[in-house]
């Protein structure tokens, strides 16, 4: 029998994101109430600015006073869509402590505060649910806390940019620079007026110290997050990947250590063998490839931005935690109870492509291979081209810890064959 009393809803931002979970809130109103119990009122919108027509809200639900929205006592869950820190961090809190659960897609937040927006949760006894935070319409933090909940998460590898993969593809498929492919997507609407968060890699870096943190039990800062942006990935960077059968992606890595004392995060570009399923995603689309001792390989993939796809995830997230506020109950709040050490990249251990400028004469070789030798680096495979006493040296390397690799580039920039060192990549996917 369905609750005829709504359950009312706080919607805080009505961007892109926003003006869609209100559009599909009402279009939808009678699905939503058959699934979850009881109907659901949008109840009031807090924005920057009023005066906007806002199509399909009415005007009195507007307001600019987010804080007294928050604090009404009569909402039943808030769903904070606005971004940032603050004010987002203080209306999330102060919709804990009047009553609200919360629905959030601030990864920024989360990743720097999640421990703390937890506790206030937990004191509370409301929920806080953010499954698009991380990738969009792609159901992501929800398989990883509830449905693998039984099974070891040994690793996750994924796309989770959508505007950094849309340039890197275009530059594999076209043979375009860095620019060129950014400008491009610049003009599709992919990238913003300031890419920076993106083509950075703190986008990326804040949605894998979420999914380390789940996918451990393990509380993962955005601060113990490796992260190293892709402007400087060139076009001649894509030719040697080609010759490698690999392309480059932009990765969010999270991984266990083989003794399972401790776990990594980090976020750069790398090649990826072209069989590897991470491979093949194309444009501005993401995916993510989770192994685990039980369930195997298994790869999540969609639409990882946009108003819509982002929209999915938030109404999703929305009648889960309005089915828990019919029932009395909450659902499952953070894990951290294997608290792993999260350890250094210096101690990350992966292969690496080495591309150097050389003087074309005999010898340079084996001075070369005498460096990676004294630094514990073993040698994989040599390709070396010369002309006019210039060439160029490709080394790539068995597995090596970033320790012992940054150690031996120091040496070879002190060689007087090596005029330098023209890219470092690491080698992913194996």
């Amino acid at each position: 029998m369905m609750r005829t009393r709504p359950l009312k809803v706080a919607l805080l931002g009505c961007g892109v994101v926003g003006s869609e979970v209100a559009r599909i809130m009402t279009t939808h109103a009678d699905d939503l109430a058959a699934r979850i119990g009881a109907p659901v009122e949008l109840a009031g919108v807090a924005v920057r600015r009023t005066g906007k027509a806002r199509e399909g809200i009415d005007p009195a639900l507007v307001t600019t006073d987010a804080t007294a929205l928050v604090k009404r006592g009569d909402i039943d869950v808030v769903v904070e869509v606005i971004g940032g820190i603050e004010p987002a961090r203080t209306l999330i809190t102060a919709a804990f402590e009047h009553g609200a659960s919360v629905v959030s897609a601030n990864k920024a937040l989360l990743a720097q505060d999640g421990a703390a927006l937890h506790a206030a949760a937990g004191e509370h006894g409301k929920d806080l649910y953010y499954e698009a935070a991380v990738a969009g319409a792609i159901p992501l933090i929800r398989p990883l806390r509830e449905s693998l909940a039984g099974d070891k998460v040994n690793r996750v590898l994924g796309i989770v940019n959508g505007t950094t993969n849309f340039i890197l593809d275009k530059m594999d498929s076209t043979g375009a620079g860095y620019q060129e492919a950014l400008d491009e997507a610049t003009a599709l609407g992919y990238a913003e007026a300031d890419p920076t968060a993106d083509v950075e890699g703190f986008d990326a870096a804040a949605k894998a110290a979420i999914l380390a943190g789940i996918a451990f039990h393990t509380r993962v800062r955005l601060d113990d997050v490796y992260r190293e942006g892709m402007t400087e990935v060139t076009a001649a960077d894509f030719r040697s990947a080609k010759e490698m059968g690999c392309t480059i992606k932009l990765l969010a890595i999270c991984e266990r250590s083989k003794d399972g004392t401790s776990v990594t995060a980090r976020v750069h570009p790398a090649m990826i063998p072209l069989s590897h399923p991470l491979a093949s995603v194309r444009g501005a689309y993401n995916a993510v490839f989770v192994e685990s001792d039980a369930a195997g390989q298994l790869m999540f993939y969609g639409p990882g931005a946009g108003g819509s796809p982002t929209a999915s995830a938030v109404l999703g997230d929305l009648v889960a935690v309005c089915r828990n506020r019919l029932n009395g109950s909450t659902g499952p709040g953070e894990s951290a109870y294997a608290d792993l050490i999260v350890s250094p990249m210096g101690e990350v251990v992966t292969r690496y492509h080495i591309s150097l400028d050389v003087a074309d004469k005999p010898g340079v070789l084996a001075q070369v291979a005498t460096v990676f030798a004294e630094h514990g680096v073993s040698i994989d495979t040599v390709r070396q081209q010369g002309k006019d006493g210039e060439a160029s040296l490709v080394v790539v390397t068995h597995r090596a810890s970033d320790a012992s690799l940054s150690g031996t580039v120091e040496a070879l920039r002190k060689l007087d064959t090596v005029r330098g060192v023209a890219s470092i990549m690491r080698v992913e996917g194996e």
